[in-house]
């Protein structure tokens, strides 16, 4: 496969965590958690190589044991998608994956899903992806990051926030709205934080200064809005788990032991 059509996913990962310090060689059912996040990238089809970019030998030497391909980076980068641009920069290619390294079942079709776009073409050059919030809690809970997009799958805004907010139904909040006996359905959608890029603009945007609205939501992404370019959103019926805090294993491996 030619360098400009060839499709690298990198799984950013650090050792340092206020929450989980360690947390990518967290062992869920005898393997750490960065392999089985390789191994789901390794699953999607669309993609030619995966690589994990760390700057911690003990993750570096953990990925070559299972027999990953691991790339030591600069201890120096704020953010995953600078660990993410420094590795795509001395490699060949012409998509690249910004896979987070604390979903061990994050879905191989997600993968494909958001690289599809970019094949279609580069314009825009940055593709994620969302899935339906039907839980109200989540709707008010700032940890789960919200988007809204317009009629052509092109991102609108990114926040924490309650977005789009119905005014008539949530004066209260969610709790209030809850005992008024709000009906199910779909109150807006989930930001899923899986990106694709072409590398051309990666590298442009790993250079621009962090913008005003990303410092206030702390949400990277509204740097690419911020300085005028657009992000492809496509919709998702697949959620995926992340693993913020230790608790959060017991979760994953109940989900394992129920498919098994």
């Amino acid at each position: 496969m030619s360098g400009k059509k060839k499709i690298l996913a990198v799984i950013p990962v650090r050792w340092a965590s206020t929450r989980f310090p360690g947390k990518p060689l967290a062992l869920i059912h005898g393997k750490p958690m960065i392999q089985w996040v390789a191994e789901q990238a390794e699953k999607a089809r669309l993609v030619s190589e995966v690589v994990v970019a760390t700057d911690d030998t003990r993750i570096f030497n953990a990925v070559k044991k299972f027999g990953g391909r691991a790339v030591m980076t600069s201890a120096e980068h704020s953010t995953g998608t600078d660990r993410v641009a420094e590795v795509a920069e001395t490699m060949e290619c012409g998509i690249v994956v910004n896979i987070q390294g604390d979903e061990p079942l994050i879905p191989p079709e997600n993968i494909d899903l958001v690289i599809r776009p970019l094949l279609d073409s580069s314009d825009p050059p940055v593709s994620t992806l969302m899935t339906a919030l039907r839980d109200l809690e989540e709707m008010f809970n700032p940890d789960v990051c919200k988007v809204v997009a317009d009629d052509n799958g092109r991102a609108l805004y990114f926040t924490r926030a309650p977005v789009p907010y119905d005014r008539e139904a949530w004066p209260g909040g969610a709790h209030e709205t809850e005992q008024n006996g709000a009906t199910s359905g779909v109150y807006g959608f989930k930001h899923i934080g899986l990106y694709a890029y072409t590398k051309p603009f990666l590298l442009r945007f790993s250079r621009l200064k962090a913008s005003r609205l990303e410092n206030l939501e702390k949400l990277e992404q509204l740097r690419v809005l911020e300085n005028g370019y657009a992000i492809r959103v496509t919709e998702t019926e697949r959620n995926s788990i992340g693993v913020d805090r230790l608790e959060d294993l017991n979760a994953i491996e109940q989900l394992l032991s129920k498919n098994k």
